[in-house]
């Protein structure tokens, strides 16, 4: 699907910010604002601020911003075009398939997914319909893995034969290059080209919006030497550690139960689907990572774990469990008996007896117990310390003081220790792990980080932080959103004018945005923008927690916004010209003292009078 670019911004047009957000997370309106908890990072204090007026939204924590279209490609893990595509079927409006989408980028990602699309198709048919994936359709009917299960979870086979796909990307004119790109295919040392996934079992990877982003391949004919799943390669569409398995089934039962069971496997996941449970994940193949859980975190802070028995599952519930932790899920672990896994226990036993099973899960210290008695840790004073030490270590991670001090209790009650020796043992945890900021520091930290992209020496040409932070503020005029501004600073101060290389380019785009009539929106000329970092800068100095201009409301109380505005300009564009002639002069001063030269000296000289003359010029003018 492509999208023309004046379709876009009907869309965007016809969507208020507010309402979308509203439908996803809880915000109040404060001041010209809506404030509300950020969904992309853990906090406690609402720094997630939404503006109706420019229709744009900004988290002053982790500096995630953008209009409504990037919202939901952030909340729902979702491509610009699938952004879109919702945000018109919620204003009630008509995309046509012949419309063109004008950015490169997004085609070139749009054709990704179309070819994983394709190829998707193809190993699925070869699997349900073709005579010869019979002996693979044999190993999911032995699973006893139903055929509309099959096609629910696109289910495929790659045939054995080395070039088969090759062939048929060949014959079906796909571009090669991006196949190689998307690990659907490999070449040799040679220059020939051969299947990545000959004879394996195919189990395509999702998006949370039901995309193909990727594929895996499982061997059913299990030879020595031979990897058992072999994985798609990142590409621009797939980041692994960004991926849990079957989310796109799974979402709308995880919202409504408000709970998710994160298990291993494909298979597992599967099986559990068929078999009526339906809020489940998988992290298949890696260990879960700090995105997969931003991304659960979405749908739900309810997590129950449900990994194999062995050794090898359970360190992978231990390092789950530090992750979840870490972003303030609630977590319960549920434990299979011996033998048993997901796939398994659902085909022998049904729903009714695994929801059993779910609801014995427990809490991770019970869990973490149970498995140092396992192994011997409270047979012995010095390992049951070690034990304990053990299971304080986690708690740390909880930053809600109430719960830690509940679990604490439960530690001191479980081993009849005094309480005060456990918070003992956790404070020693949290002095290890924790560097504590003084709000100066903090606060530091912070603007670092929003400067950030002005910090490179690339960026940067030699100027004083006068000049630096006046033309922070000249660009914030350009983003108010007033015609008239916008021409009246290009008038005095052309792009190439600026001392910082990104101030120029964004005056630069902003400037030919006007002389070209276009509409004088936030939202819209963001979207001229490609980094998000340069978007996330200019966010940041829209908003009005940002704005030095404040003092001129009480310098003019009830003079009109436009004419505080021109005012505003005046005075900031004066400055700003002075502070370079002031930069100049004294540059300039230095180097006569230096200098030993007359001649030097006097030409020096003459140059800092013309400059002086052209100050008051400057500043007559501005006035």
């Amino acid at each position: 699907m492509r999208i023309s670019e004046n379709k876009i911004e009907e869309i965007r047009s016809a969507a208020n910010i507010v309402e979308i957000i509203s439908e996803f997370i809880q915000i109040k309106k404060r001041g010209k604002n809506f404030i509300g908890l950020c969904p992309f990072h853990n906090e406690k204090t609402s720094s997630f601020t939404v503006n109706e007026e420019k229709q744009i939204f900004h988290c002053f924590g982790c500096h995630i911003g953008g209009n409504v279209f990037k919202f939901l490609m952030e909340y729902e893990k979702v491509s610009f075009v699938e952004a879109v595509q919702d945000v018109a079927r919620r204003v009630g409006i008509t995309i046509e398939s012949n419309d063109n989408f004008s950015s490169e980028k997004q085609s070139q990602l749009e054709l990704l997914y179309d070819i994983n699309n394709t190829v998707a198709k193809y190993f699925s048919d070869n699997l349900i319909i073709k005579k010869d994936g019979e002996a693979a359709i044999n190993y999911f009917n032995n699973r006893k893995i139903k055929p509309q299960t099959m096609r629910s979870f696109g289910l495929g086979y790659c045939f054995p034969a080395r070039d088969a796909l090759v062939n048929f990307l060949k014959d079906h004119k796909i571009d090669i290059e991006k196949a190689l790109l998307l690990g659907l295919i490999g070449s040799s040392n040679d220059g020939r080209l051969y299947d990545k996934f000959s004879g394996r079992l195919i189990f395509p990877i999702f998006s949370p919006n039901g995309r193909v982003v990727a594929f895996a391949g499982r061997v059913f004919n299990e030879k020595e030497g031979t990897a058992k799943y072999l994985n798609s390669p990142e590409s621009p569409i797939y980041t692994k550690g960004r991926i849990l398995y079957g989310l796109s089934h799974a979402k709308d039962e995880i919202r409504k139960l408000d709970k998710a069971i994160l298990v291993e496997g494909y298979m597992d996941l599967i099986s559990l689907y068929q078999g009526g449970i339906k809020n489940v994940v998988a992290v298949s193949g890696t260990a879960l990572t700090e995105e997969q859980t931003i991304l659960l975190s979405h749908y739900t802070k309810n997590i129950i774990l449900l990994f194999d028995a062995d050794t090898a599952g359970i360190k992978a519930s231990m390092r789950s469990i530090e992750i979840l932790l870490k972003r303030d899920m609630e977590i319960k672990i549920a434990s299979l008996p011996r033998g048993e896994d997901p796939d398994s226990y659902i085909q022998k036993f049904g729903k009714d007896r695994f929801e059993e099973i779910i609801k014995k899960a427990i809490n991770f210290v019970e869990f973490q117990s149970a498995i140092f008695e396992s192994q011997g840790m409270f047979d012995e004073p010095s390992t049951t310390a070690d034990a304990i030490r053990e299971l304080v270590k986690p708690i740390a991670l909880i930053k809600d003081e109430l719960k830690r001090n509940l679990l604490i209790k439960n530690i001191a009650r479980k081993f009849n220790l005094r309480e005060r020796l456990i918070e003992s043992e956790l404070d020693k945890v949290i002095t290890q792990t924790t560097k504590l900021l003084t709000g100066e520091e903090r606060a530091k930290l912070r603007q670092n980080n929003r400067n950030e992209i002005v910090k490179d020496d690339s960026l940067i040409k030699k100027t004083s932080p006068a000049v630096y932070n006046l033309e922070r503020e000249i660009i914030r005029l350009l983003f108010e959103g007033n015609k008239d501004i916008i021409e009246f600073v290009a008038a005095h101060i052309p792009s190439h004018e600026f001392s910082i290389e990104i101030h120029s380019k964004i005056a630069e785009i902003v400037y030919e945005a006007c002389l070209a009539n276009e509409e004088i929106i936030i939202a819209a000329l963001l979207e001229k923008f490609d980094d998000d970092k340069v978007q996330s800068y200019i966010i940041e100095l829209t908003f009005d927690k940002y704005r030095t201009s404040k003092k001129w409301d009480e310098i003019h109380p009830g003079a009109s916004q436009e004419i505080i505005l021109e005012k505003y300009a005046k005075d900031i564009i004066r400055k700003f010209k002075v502070s370079q002639i002031d930069y100049k002069i004294s540059n300039n001063r230095k180097e006569i003292e230096q200098t030993s030269n007359e001649e030097e000296r006097f030409d020096l000289m003459k140059v800092n009078r013309d400059l002086e003359k052209e100050k008051s010029l400057i500043i007559n003018d501005l006035n």
